[in-house]
C-alpha cells in the first residue's frame, strides 16, 4: 500500500495592495491585525473597569490611532486611543517591586502615611499604601495594594 503524505501547508504571503489612481499606479501597506477583539478598559458608566470589544478598524488621525469599543457589561460605545493605551501598558510592566526589607511590619495599633511600604505577617505578602479612608464608626483604614492579595483594607490607630 502507498504511504501517502499530507499537503504540505501553504506559506502566508505578505503582500502590499496595489491599486491604480488616475494612471499611476499607488502601493498601499497591508492592514495589520490587531493583537485581541477584547481589552479590558475602565467603564465611565459603571465606574469601574470591564471587558471592551473592539469595533471596526482604527482611524488615524492627529492626536494617534483611535478605535471604537464596546462594554460587554453596558453595551456603551467610547472611543480609545490606542496608542495612549500602548504607552500607559509599558508603564504597568515597569512597576517597582516591593522589598521585604525596605518594608514597616504591618500592626492594626501603628499609624501609617500614603506610600508606606508595609509587610503582612499572617499573609507573609508585601503592599504599598494607596489610601487613608475614615470609616462609618469614625475609626481610620488604609486601602492597601498587595502583590499576591491585590487590594485590601485594613485598620490602622486601633486602641
Amino acid at each position: 500500500m502507498p504511504v501517502v503524505k499530507a499537503p504540505a501547508k501553504a506559506k502566508k504571503v505578505t503582500k502590499k495592495v496595489v491599486a491604480t489612481v488616475d494612471g499611476e499606479v499607488v502601493e498601499a501597506p497591508k492592514k495589520t491585525k490587531r493583537k485581541a477583539k477584547y481589552i479590558v478598559l475602565y467603564s465611565p458608566f459603571l465606574m469601574r473597569d470591564t471587558k471592551h470589544e473592539l469595533i471596526g478598524e482604527p482611524l488615524e488621525t492627529d492626536n494617534g490611532r483611535q478605535q471604537w469599543a464596546r462594554c460587554s457589561v453596558s453595551h456603551h460605545s467610547q472611543l480609545i486611543n490606542l496608542d495612549a493605551l500602548a504607552a500607559s501598558a509599558e508603564k504597568k510592566v515597569t512597576e517597582i517591586k516591593l522589598a521585604r526589607e525596605d518594608s514597616k511590619e504591618y500592626s492594626p495599633k501603628s499609624e501609617y502615611k500614603v506610600g508606606d511600604v508595609i509587610y503582612h505577617k499572617t499573609w507573609d505578602d508585601v503592599g504599598i499604601v494607596r489610601a487613608k479612608e475614615v470609616m462609618s464608626n469614625g475609626r481610620a483604614s488604609l486601602l492597601v495594594h498587595f502583590e499576591k492579595n491585590k487590594e485590601k483594607r485594613l485598620v490602622e490607630n486601633f486602641k
